[in-house]
Protein backbone atom coordinates (compact mmCIF):
# COMPACT_ATOMS: atom_id res chain seq x y z
CA UNK A 1 0.00 0.00 0.00
CA UNK A 2 0.62 3.54 -0.96
CA UNK A 3 -2.36 5.76 -1.45
CA UNK A 4 -4.01 6.59 1.32
CA UNK A 5 -6.67 9.03 2.78
CA UNK A 6 -8.36 10.24 6.00
CA UNK A 7 -11.83 10.80 7.18
CA UNK A 8 -11.58 12.78 9.72
CA UNK A 9 -15.07 13.47 12.36
CA UNK A 10 -14.48 16.71 12.95
CA UNK A 11 -15.98 16.78 17.06
CA UNK A 12 -13.31 13.47 17.54
CA UNK A 13 -9.83 15.47 16.10
CA UNK A 14 -11.15 19.16 16.92
CA UNK A 15 -7.69 20.80 16.39
CA UNK A 16 -6.44 18.06 13.30
CA UNK A 17 -3.69 16.85 15.23
CA UNK A 18 -3.45 13.19 15.04
CA UNK A 19 -5.31 14.15 11.38
CA UNK A 20 -2.07 15.75 10.34
CA UNK A 21 0.22 13.56 12.22
CA UNK A 22 -1.39 10.47 10.38
CA UNK A 23 -0.89 12.74 6.98
CA UNK A 24 3.04 13.82 7.79
CA UNK A 25 3.89 10.68 8.71
CA UNK A 26 2.81 8.79 5.56
CA UNK A 27 4.49 11.45 3.22
CA UNK A 28 7.56 11.17 5.54
CA UNK A 29 7.39 7.04 4.25
CA UNK A 30 7.13 7.72 1.15
CA UNK A 31 3.09 7.66 0.72
CA UNK A 32 0.61 10.10 -0.78
CA UNK A 33 -2.24 11.03 1.63
CA UNK A 34 -4.97 13.68 1.69
CA UNK A 35 -7.95 14.12 4.20
CA UNK A 36 -11.59 15.46 4.12
CA UNK A 37 -13.08 16.42 7.24
CA UNK A 38 -16.46 15.13 7.86
CA UNK A 39 -19.20 17.25 10.51
CA UNK A 40 -20.11 14.05 11.78
CA UNK A 41 -22.50 13.16 14.41
CA UNK A 42 -25.55 15.57 14.24
CA UNK A 43 -25.52 16.53 10.90
CA UNK A 44 -26.76 13.91 9.18
CA UNK A 45 -26.91 15.23 5.78
CA UNK A 46 -22.91 15.21 5.77
CA UNK A 47 -21.71 12.89 2.77
CA UNK A 48 -18.79 12.80 1.65
CA UNK A 49 -18.14 13.16 -1.48
CA UNK A 50 -16.66 10.91 -4.21
CA UNK A 51 -14.82 13.91 -6.07
CA UNK A 52 -13.16 14.57 -2.95
CA UNK A 53 -11.36 11.21 -2.81
CA UNK A 54 -7.80 10.68 -5.29
CA UNK A 55 -7.65 8.48 -8.12
CA UNK A 56 -5.09 6.37 -6.72
CA UNK A 57 -6.33 5.26 -3.91
CA UNK A 58 -5.12 1.82 -1.43
CA UNK A 59 -6.66 2.49 1.84
CA UNK A 60 -8.85 5.17 4.05
CA UNK A 61 -8.07 5.72 7.63
CA UNK A 62 -11.61 7.05 9.63
CA UNK A 63 -10.47 9.15 12.42
CA UNK A 64 -13.05 9.33 15.25
CA UNK A 65 -15.46 6.48 16.59
CA UNK A 66 -17.43 3.21 14.82
CA UNK A 67 -20.09 5.77 14.14
CA UNK A 68 -17.80 7.72 11.70
CA UNK A 69 -16.32 4.39 9.79
CA UNK A 70 -20.41 3.60 9.64
CA UNK A 71 -20.80 6.60 7.82
CA UNK A 72 -17.59 6.47 5.70
CA UNK A 73 -18.32 3.10 4.79
CA UNK A 74 -21.66 3.84 3.25
CA UNK A 75 -20.43 7.46 1.13
CA UNK A 76 -17.24 4.94 -0.19
CA UNK A 77 -19.11 1.47 -0.83
CA UNK A 78 -19.32 2.31 -4.72
CA UNK A 79 -15.78 2.87 -4.34
CA UNK A 80 -14.69 -0.75 -2.47
CA UNK A 81 -11.85 0.90 -1.20
CA UNK A 82 -11.03 -0.87 2.24
CA UNK A 83 -11.08 1.15 5.32
CA UNK A 84 -9.25 1.05 9.09
CA UNK A 85 -10.67 2.77 11.58
CA UNK A 86 -8.51 4.89 14.01
CA UNK A 87 -10.75 4.69 17.76
CA UNK A 88 -11.54 8.24 19.25
CA UNK A 89 -14.55 7.75 20.48
CA UNK A 90 -15.73 5.15 23.30
CA UNK A 91 -15.78 1.34 22.77
CA UNK A 92 -14.77 1.24 19.00
CA UNK A 93 -15.46 -2.42 17.88
CA UNK A 94 -15.02 -1.65 14.56
CA UNK A 95 -12.24 0.47 14.40
CA UNK A 96 -9.05 -1.31 14.48
CA UNK A 97 -6.53 1.13 15.68
CA UNK A 98 -5.93 3.36 18.95
CA UNK A 99 -3.85 6.43 18.63
CA UNK A 100 -1.07 4.43 20.52
CA UNK A 101 1.34 2.16 18.44
CA UNK A 102 -0.03 4.44 15.16
CA UNK A 103 2.99 4.80 13.20
CA UNK A 104 3.76 1.24 13.42
CA UNK A 105 0.08 0.51 11.94
CA UNK A 106 1.38 3.17 8.97
CA UNK A 107 4.55 0.58 9.02
CA UNK A 108 3.12 -2.71 8.76
CA UNK A 109 0.60 -0.96 5.62
CA UNK A 110 3.20 0.11 3.65
CA UNK A 111 4.99 -3.26 3.33
CA UNK A 112 1.58 -5.03 3.00
CA UNK A 113 1.28 -6.87 6.21
CA UNK A 114 -2.94 -7.04 6.23
CA UNK A 115 -5.50 -8.73 5.59
CA UNK A 116 -8.80 -7.40 4.26
CA UNK A 117 -12.28 -8.78 5.63
CA UNK A 118 -15.60 -8.44 3.68
CA UNK A 119 -18.19 -7.33 6.08
CA UNK A 120 -22.18 -8.35 4.58
CA UNK A 121 -24.37 -4.81 4.53
CA UNK A 122 -28.37 -4.72 4.60
CA UNK A 123 -30.09 -3.57 1.78
CA UNK A 124 -33.90 -2.28 3.06
CA UNK A 125 -36.19 -1.56 0.73
CA UNK A 126 -39.36 0.08 2.07
CA UNK A 127 -43.09 0.19 0.40
CA UNK A 128 -45.49 3.20 1.50
CA UNK A 129 -49.17 2.08 0.25
CA UNK A 130 -47.67 -0.34 -2.38
CA UNK A 131 -45.28 2.54 -3.30
CA UNK A 132 -42.08 1.39 -3.88
CA UNK A 133 -39.45 4.10 -2.47
CA UNK A 134 -35.46 4.70 -2.31
CA UNK A 135 -33.57 1.58 -1.68
CA UNK A 136 -30.74 2.25 1.31
CA UNK A 137 -28.16 0.32 2.97
CA UNK A 138 -26.67 -0.67 6.48
CA UNK A 139 -23.64 -1.78 7.43
CA UNK A 140 -24.87 -2.03 11.05
CA UNK A 141 -28.98 -2.74 10.76
CA UNK A 142 -32.11 -1.61 10.16
CA UNK A 143 -34.40 -0.56 12.90
CA UNK A 144 -37.88 0.16 13.00
CA UNK A 145 -39.22 1.50 15.99
CA UNK A 146 -42.36 2.68 16.77
CA UNK A 147 -43.26 7.16 16.29
CA UNK A 148 -44.96 9.79 18.49
CA UNK A 149 -46.97 8.29 21.16
CA UNK A 150 -45.14 5.77 24.17
CA UNK A 151 -47.14 3.25 23.23
CA UNK A 152 -46.53 -0.33 21.20
CA UNK A 153 -46.55 -1.49 17.84
CA UNK A 154 -47.73 -4.57 16.52
CA UNK A 155 -44.92 -6.05 13.52
CA UNK A 156 -45.32 -8.72 11.18
CA UNK A 157 -42.33 -10.58 10.34
CA UNK A 158 -42.09 -12.80 6.95
CA UNK A 159 -38.82 -14.58 5.80
CA UNK A 160 -38.36 -16.06 2.32
CA UNK A 161 -42.18 -15.08 2.02
CA UNK A 162 -43.35 -17.29 4.94
CA UNK A 163 -45.68 -15.79 8.67
CA UNK A 164 -42.40 -15.85 10.96
CA UNK A 165 -44.50 -14.24 14.12
CA UNK A 166 -46.10 -11.15 15.15
CA UNK A 167 -43.59 -8.86 17.40
CA UNK A 168 -45.71 -6.30 20.00
CA UNK A 169 -43.37 -4.08 21.68
CA UNK A 170 -41.39 -0.97 20.69
CA UNK A 171 -40.38 -2.22 17.41
CA UNK A 172 -37.44 -5.00 15.88
CA UNK A 173 -33.94 -4.73 14.55
CA UNK A 174 -32.54 -6.23 11.62
CA UNK A 175 -28.94 -6.62 12.33
CA UNK A 176 -25.33 -7.71 10.49
CA UNK A 177 -22.96 -9.57 11.94
CA UNK A 178 -21.23 -6.25 12.13
CA UNK A 179 -23.80 -4.70 13.76
CA UNK A 180 -24.45 -7.17 16.31
CA UNK A 181 -22.49 -5.28 18.75
CA UNK A 182 -24.52 -2.25 18.23
CA UNK A 183 -28.46 -1.40 18.94
CA UNK A 184 -28.66 -5.26 18.90
CA UNK A 185 -26.76 -6.12 21.84
CA UNK A 186 -28.25 -2.96 23.84
CA UNK A 187 -31.40 -4.79 23.04
CA UNK A 188 -30.19 -8.12 24.20
CA UNK A 189 -29.39 -9.60 21.19
CA UNK A 190 -26.63 -11.89 20.55
CA UNK A 191 -22.83 -11.23 19.86
CA UNK A 192 -21.40 -13.12 16.44
CA UNK A 193 -18.42 -13.14 14.83
CA UNK A 194 -18.51 -9.96 12.14
CA UNK A 195 -16.98 -12.43 9.33
CA UNK A 196 -20.29 -14.26 9.48
CA UNK A 197 -22.99 -14.61 7.16
CA UNK A 198 -26.02 -14.35 9.09
CA UNK A 199 -28.74 -11.78 9.47
CA UNK A 200 -30.03 -11.25 13.43
CA UNK A 201 -33.95 -10.29 13.85
CA UNK A 202 -34.20 -8.38 17.55
CA UNK A 203 -37.31 -7.32 19.17
CA UNK A 204 -37.31 -4.21 20.81
CA UNK A 205 -38.80 -3.80 24.71
CA UNK A 206 -41.00 -6.81 23.52
CA UNK A 207 -44.31 -6.45 25.74
CA UNK A 208 -44.45 -10.60 25.40
CA UNK A 209 -42.35 -13.32 27.61
CA UNK A 210 -41.46 -15.43 24.75
CA UNK A 211 -39.78 -13.22 22.30
CA UNK A 212 -36.04 -13.66 21.68
CA UNK A 213 -33.61 -12.94 18.82
CA UNK A 214 -34.12 -14.96 15.36
CA UNK A 215 -30.53 -15.91 13.30
CA UNK A 216 -31.40 -16.46 10.08
CA UNK A 217 -28.87 -16.98 6.88
CA UNK A 218 -27.66 -14.24 5.07
CA UNK A 219 -28.93 -15.31 1.94
CA UNK A 220 -32.69 -14.81 3.13
CA UNK A 221 -35.14 -11.96 2.66
CA UNK A 222 -37.19 -10.40 5.73
CA UNK A 223 -39.79 -8.52 5.02
CA UNK A 224 -41.19 -6.47 8.00
CA UNK A 225 -45.07 -5.04 7.88
CA UNK A 226 -46.87 -2.70 10.18
CA UNK A 227 -50.33 -3.98 11.42
CA UNK A 228 -53.17 -2.44 13.12
CA UNK A 229 -53.55 -2.52 16.64
CA UNK A 230 -56.49 -0.59 17.40
CA UNK A 231 -59.44 -0.16 15.42
CA UNK A 232 -58.27 3.44 13.94
CA UNK A 233 -55.60 2.40 12.93
CA UNK A 234 -52.92 5.36 12.72
CA UNK A 235 -49.88 4.03 14.66
CA UNK A 236 -46.76 4.79 12.31
CA UNK A 237 -43.38 3.33 12.69
CA UNK A 238 -39.72 5.19 11.90
CA UNK A 239 -37.24 3.18 10.20
CA UNK A 240 -33.82 3.94 9.51
CA UNK A 241 -30.63 2.79 8.33
CA UNK A 242 -27.22 2.60 10.47
CA UNK A 243 -29.11 5.77 12.45
CA UNK A 244 -29.49 8.17 9.34
CA UNK A 245 -32.09 8.21 6.01
CA UNK A 246 -35.10 8.07 8.23
CA UNK A 247 -38.59 6.26 6.10
CA UNK A 248 -42.09 6.34 8.02
CA UNK A 249 -44.50 3.64 7.19
CA UNK A 250 -48.35 3.14 8.79
CA UNK A 251 -50.51 0.99 9.03
CA UNK A 252 -50.12 -1.88 6.11
CA UNK A 253 -46.82 -0.17 4.36
CA UNK A 254 -43.72 -2.77 5.25
CA UNK A 255 -39.78 -2.67 4.32
CA UNK A 256 -38.10 -5.43 2.49
CA UNK A 257 -34.47 -6.23 3.81
CA UNK A 258 -32.03 -8.92 2.42
CA UNK A 259 -27.96 -8.61 1.83
CA UNK A 260 -26.98 -5.96 -0.57
CA UNK A 261 -24.55 -6.95 -3.34
CA UNK A 262 -22.39 -4.54 -2.44
CA UNK A 263 -20.61 -5.05 0.57
CA UNK A 264 -18.07 -3.37 2.87
CA UNK A 265 -14.27 -4.23 3.35
CA UNK A 266 -12.97 -3.86 6.35
CA UNK A 267 -8.75 -3.72 7.11
CA UNK A 268 -6.93 -5.64 9.81
CA UNK A 269 -3.33 -5.74 10.80
CA UNK A 270 -3.30 -7.70 13.67
CA UNK A 271 -3.77 -11.34 14.70
CA UNK A 272 -6.41 -10.79 17.32
CA UNK A 273 -9.43 -12.82 17.82
CA UNK A 274 -12.88 -10.99 17.66
CA UNK A 275 -13.16 -13.04 20.84
CA UNK A 276 -10.19 -11.65 22.60
CA UNK A 277 -10.92 -7.96 20.60
CA UNK A 278 -14.85 -8.12 23.24
CA UNK A 279 -13.25 -9.55 25.97
CA UNK A 280 -11.05 -6.29 26.19
CA UNK A 281 -13.49 -4.12 25.16
CA UNK A 282 -16.06 -5.16 28.08
CA UNK A 283 -13.54 -5.49 30.79
CA UNK A 284 -12.56 -2.29 29.88
CA UNK A 285 -16.27 -0.49 30.52
CA UNK A 286 -17.63 -3.00 32.85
Amino acid sequence: MKHFFIITNAYKDQDLRLTLDLQNYIKKKGGTCDYYVSLGEGKKDDVVPLSCLPEKLDLIFVVGGDGTLIRAARDTAATEVPLIGVNRGTLGYLCELEETGITQAIDELLEDRYVIEHRMRLSGHPFQAKEALKQQYALNDIVIHRAGDPQMVNINVSVNGEFLNQFQGDGIIISTPTGSTGYNLSAGGPIVDPKADLILITPINSHTLNARSIVIAGSDEVVVELAARKQDADEQVVVSFDGDHYTTLSVGDRIAIHRAKQGCNICRLSNVSFLEILRKKMQRYN
